[in-house]
């Protein structure tokens, strides 16, 4: 079933279907709205969020309607998922329709109790996100974080998994901005010392809050955004499903709600059909969601590629494929907006060993 939606999907982007008789491969899931920091670089800053959990019954609703296609979901959002009281509850049961799983933490709330919950679960990947290897950097783009506590809290995690010989992808993310400009090199010789980390990323700031003039150049337009094809959609904790993740954090219109909308409808609705018209004729950016998006748009085989094997493989090549489309021969392959083109190092990833 998964490998037939994947072959239509790839037969509908590379023919440029504005509907899809398929279903996304992959959903962002903001399982809680709840956070317990206050990041200025964060869309909750201008998005005020309740605190509130997603119901058990608009989750499993979710997943019954794509656990048949689904191959990832990423229980991320704009809450701490570790504030989500039934987190590991909700990676066992898209265990159970065989979706992997994804989650991003602040670590505050990662302690050892919550180290094992997480390595007894199957849980195929974790971000540890820390921003900065400095108490000042981090504290100051992680407010209400202690710097000392987060960083042994990620330490005392990646060890466990190691001991555990767990085969969880374990990345340790920041997010370079003004303050910790230059702290990427001590960042990546930390973390790469750790055992059990298997990735160090440092990637570029891809919100619009602190690079409002970031914007893509109109030649970025080329090429249909695979978004609104391959996913993820994004999920809100209300079941409000959004084209993508920009789209909800740059004001845009939700697609419809899985609590009154069936799925295949959601996306092919008359807001996905639309975006995906605009696309397919090079006029993305009077979209205003896309002409503001900060997000690299792939080269169509990159897409392709993505679309041929499973969602987990495409998770364990995307390091390689980064560093080849940033830096290597593949260079034209990932179209970044304009300053990140300018300033390619801003996204490094590291293999340890």
């Amino acid at each position: 079933m998964r490998l037939w939606n994947r072959a239509k999907l790839l037969a509908a982007y590379l023919g440029r279907r504005t509907r899809v008789r398929a279903l996304p491969v992959e959903f962002i899931v903001e399982t809680t709205a709840k956070c317990n920091l206050y990041c200025p670089m964060c869309p909750r800053e201008t998005h005020k969020q309740p605190k509130e959990d997603m119901s058990a019954e608009t989750y499993e609703r979710l997943v019954r309607a794509a656990g048949r296609s689904a191959e990832h979901m990423m229980l991320i959002g704009l809450g701490e998922p570790l504030l989500d009281p039934k987190i590991f509850e909700r990676i066992e049961f898209c265990d159970q329709h065989k979706v992997y799983t994804l989650l991003s933490t602040n670590g505050t709330l990662l302690d050892a109790a919550a180290t094992e919950r997480l390595l007894d679960t199957r849980l195929e990947h974790i971000t540890l996100s820390f921003d900065g290897s400095t108490k000042e950097s981090f504290e100051f783009y992680r407010k209400g974080a202690k710097f000392e506590k987060v960083r042994d809290n990620f330490v005392h995690f990646a060890r466990r998994k190691f001991e555990r010989r767990s085969k969880m992808q374990v990345v340790v993310q920041m997010v370079r901005m003004e303050k910790n400009w230059d702290e990427v090199a001590e960042f990546t010789r930390f973390w790469r010392a750790v055992p059990g980390v298997d990735d160090v990323r440092v990637k570029a700031d891809e919100t619009d809050l602190m690079r409002p003039d970031a914007a893509h150049a109109p030649q970025d337009w080329k090429h249909p955004c695979h978004y609104l094809w391959r996913g993820a959609m994004y999920v809100k904790h209300n079941g409000d499903i959004y084209p993508c993740c920009q789209s909800y954090n740059l004001g845009g219109a939700p697609a419809g709600n899985i609590n009154k909308t069936a799925l295949p409808d959601i996306f092919n609705s008359l807001e996905m059909v639309r975006m995906r018209e605009a696309h397919v004729r090079g006029r993305a950016g009077e979209i205003d969601v896309c002409s503001k998006c900060r997000t690299a748009i792939p080269h169509p085989l990159l897409v392709a590629g993505s679309l041929l094997f499973h969602g987990s493989t495409v998770r364990k090549l995307l390091p390689w494929v980064e560093r080849l489309a940033y830096f290597g021969r593949w260079s034209g392959l990932l179209r970044p907006v304009d300053d990140q083109r300018r300033q390619r190092p801003d996204l490094v990833r590291i293999k340890t060993k």
